[in-house]
């Protein structure tokens, strides 16, 4: 039994949900960076050398993301879904340690809105982009 296909929503519906979830995961995604500087730069004790080694490990892959979240392409915000998985459970097993638990849960609160509002704009960018190809 064939399923019917779903209407797409109208372009006027979704030119405002596209804005803000675009405004969203851009804003989630500049708090996460600059939290995880900060933390790292004023909280974190660790030795100048391993300090960098975090810091280039922990903001890389964000680095590699930032272009296309910049631009608004919908598959940077579908690869940041993916990737913003390890800062949340970063910030899930750091919120279990006292002694960083205000950063564990800004870091799991930060990491759950990007991936919720990227997603949203994910799944809105295709349809709005496949209801101007023609697509009812």
């Amino acid at each position: 039994m064939a399923r019917s296909a779903k209407p797409l929503p109208a372009l006027d519906w979704l030119k405002p949900r596209l804005a803000v979830s675009r405004i969203v995961s851009l804003l989630s995604f500049l708090a996460l960076t600059v939290l995880l500087l900060v933390w790292n730069l004023a909280f974190a004790e660790l030795p100048d050398k391993l300090l960098w080694v975090i810091l280039a490990f922990q903001l890389t892959p964000l680095l590699l993301l930032a272009p296309g979240l910049i631009l608004g392409n919908a598959r940077a915000h579908a690869w940041t879904c993916f990737v913003v998985n390890l800062y949340f459970i970063q910030g899930v097993l750091a919120a279990f340690d006292p002694s960083k638990a205000l950063f564990g849960w800004l870091e799991t609160l930060l990491s759950l809105s990007l991936f919720c509002a990227a997603l949203m704009y994910t799944r809105w960018r295709f349809q709005y982009q496949r209801r101007l190809a023609g697509e009812s």
